[in-house]
């Protein structure tokens, strides 16, 4: 009550219409303990004393020049030209496009992402984007069940996916009850050992390209699995780039493939927001969540853009809504876009070579240091897991107070004996040679020296 601007007489009147003698009353039916105690009134401070608590706060960050981690959040370069482009009014304030007599400039931008995704991923239809990958791979597990209509109610799960992407799988799957999650296990190359045939009550294989651990997975020989049995088979890319090099995921046989954006719209600020790719074949789209964009003609003979599918709650489909939880990152996706049409098809491979360089210059260094070892043998894109002879946790507060984020340490996410001592660790195209040549100095100054 206390963020209403409401006087206390008001207050009291409309306590008086509903018929409750007081607030605590009103809120009588939550229990005490899921309440918050109340709070001492705010004297508030006036605006240059706030800005310089404000100041004081953010100058307690630090800013590390050098970014070794990835596992998801990409520091790419994205230029000013983005955040100008979607700053304009027309983009900022704009409500979700369900007029479309009102909206066309926010459809079409909407469609020309769409067609973006769908050349990237390589798929006849994607969506008007998702929350982020993790809910997008919900959303794809989801959607082939019900492509199977029910009769097809396990899934087959990589647990070379993010982990905290299969955090969120168990959530979304296991709030609708009824279906089996089994996980595929990782071999020693790092990629995802598969069965040698796939039992008839799958609905789907879930795979990583590459995977949590940046290991490319054999996506076309687990689509001659899925197609030999009828089940689906879906990818998930934590880093949309790379698939301006990599071969698509529909050129591989994958039915649904899914990815994260954020990378390319801009950074990581406060755990969000991100923006989720999705495309599939065009047999299944009636079981694709979110919404589609489509380009029509008007009365007139003139382009024009519509909502051409929009099967989702707010349509009033209630339970058979092919999704409750879906929304487009209309903004996200907008920033995304703008970055995309700038690269173009020669800029994307252009960041994603200087990635790989800096990936295999990176590795190659730290491999000259005793007790170093690669984790994984797998081929690789521009991540990579490498074990550390011991005191990771100090290599990494040592890097950080040298200006260098040194990779994720994968003890603390993934439970492995073999991964106790290792680091997960990205390159992008920002970095240069000097950077990796100083980061490879430092770990070995550390260690005593190099072979």
């Amino acid at each position: 009550m206390r963020y209403l601007p409401h006087a206390p007489h008001e207050i009291e009147e409309m306590l008086s219409v509903i018929g409750a003698g007081s607030e605590e009353e009103l809120f009588a039916s939550i229990p005490a303990d899921h309440r918050s105690a109340p709070s001492e009134p705010s004297r508030g401070l006036p605006e240059f004393k706030l800005l310089g608590v404000m100041e004081a706060m953010a100058a307690r960050n630090r800013v590390l020049p050098v970014k070794l981690a990835g596992a998801g959040v990409y520091f790419h370069a994205v230029p000013a030209a983005v955040s100008h482009i979607v700053s304009r009014s027309e983009f900022m304030t704009a409500y979700t496009p369900y007029q479309p007599e009102v909206s066309q400039g926010t459809l079409q931008a909407i469609f020309e992402f769409q067609t973006m995704v769908s050349e990237l991923l390589g798929l006849e239809v994607a969506n008007a984007s998702l929350y982020d990958a993790a809910t997008g791979l919900g959303e794809a597990l989801l959607m082939a069940v019900r492509v199977h209509k029910n009769k097809r109610t396990k899934v087959l799960i990589s647990r070379a996916i993010h982990p905290l992407y299969l955090k969120v799988v168990e959530t979304m799957l296991g709030s609708f009850g009824g279906i089996t999650v089994e996980y595929l296990e990782v071999c020693d190359t790092g990629a995802t050992t598969l069965p040698e045939a796939i039992g008839g009550d799958v609905a789907a294989v879930a795979l990583g390209y590459p995977n949590f651990y940046g290991v490319l997975e054999p996506l076309d020989q687990a689509a001659g699995l899925t197609t030999a049995s009828g089940a689906l088979l879906i990818s998930v890319t934590q880093d949309a780039a790379l698939l301006g090099t990599l071969a698509a995921p529909g050129a591989l046989g994958v039915d649904i493939a899914v990815a994260e954006g954020m990378s390319l719209a801009g950074t990581m600020g406060m755990g969000g927001p991100s923006v989720g790719l999705m495309a599939t074949r065009s047999a299944l789209v009636k079981q694709m969540p979110g919404r589609i964009v489509g380009q029509t003609q008007d009365t007139g003979g003139e382009r024009g853009y519509v909502l051409t599918l929009a099967t989702r709650e707010q349509h009033i489909r209630r339970e058979k809504a092919t999704s409750n939880i879906c929304s487009n990152q209309a903004l996200v996706a907008l920033a995304f876009s703008v970055h995309i049409a700038l690269l173009g098809h020669l800029g994307l491979e252009r960041i994603n070579t200087l990635s790989m360089n800096r990936a295999r210059r990176l590795m190659d260094g730290l491999l000259t240091i005793p007790g170093v070892r690669r984790v994984f043998s797998g081929p690789f894109v521009s991540e990579f897991v490498l074990s550390f002879p011991g005191r990771v946790e100090e290599l990494c507060n040592h890097m950080v107070d040298s200006g260098v984020l040194f990779g994720i340490r994968l003890a603390p996410l993934v439970s492995a004996p073999e991964l106790a001592d290792a680091v997960l660790l990205a390159t992008v195209e920002t970095l240069t040679e000097g950077d990796i040549d100083r980061v490879v100095e430092l770990a070995a100054n550390f260690y005593g020296g190099r072979k």
